[in-house]
């Protein structure tokens, strides 16, 4: 195996292992994202098992005698010596020095937004509840009840009567 698929197949294997996928399905909430998800993963697994059982295996060495005896042996020592000469050359990654510091920082910026949105989110359900109290409230509620809960507007309003402004 060369040493470039051995390394692709070994982060390959490595990323399987690390990857979180029943935490990330936990995480879905549509109908249509859990199947994008089941397509995603398929396809990953399928990449995966292609390049473990691509790259895992040695070629099987070959059997320079078997073809000398059918063909001749001159030209098989023809062949053997171009096919001995061959060098491959290996993998030099420049690749993921320069992504690798790009990627680390959009993690980072991930993280931040994901804190983010979190407390937006925690916001939001807080509103949400409020409004659907003050929904439940609104036919029996005062109005002092409401400028209560909401002192800017007592005082809008109060300040509009105050200064004589009705609106037009």
């Amino acid at each position: 195996m060369s040493g470039a698929g051995k390394k692709v197949a070994d982060v390959a294997l490595k990323a399987s292992r690390t990857i979180d996928w029943d935490g990330m399905a936990k995480l879905l909430v549509t109908e249509e994202a859990r199947k994008e998800f089941a397509t995603l993963r398929r396809a990953f697994d399928e990449v995966n098992s292609t390049l473990q059982t691509k790259f895992s295996q040695e070629p099987e060495p070959i059997d320079w005698e078997y073809y000398r005896k059918g063909v001749g042996s001159r030209l098989v020592d023809m062949y053997k010596e171009a096919y001995d000469s061959i060098e491959i050359p290996k993998f030099v990654d420049t690749v993921t020095p320069q992504y690798k510091p790009k990627f680390e920082a959009l993690i980072v910026e991930l993280k931040e937004a994901e804190v983010k949105s979190l407390k937006e989110s925690e916001r939001l359900e807080k509103e949400i509840a409020e409004v659907q109290e003050l929904k439940k409230k609104i036919s029996t509620m005062t109005a002092n009840e409401y400028f209560e809960k909401h002192p800017e507007l007592k005082k809008k309003f109060d300040d509009e009567i105050r200064n004589d402004y009705w609106g037009y």
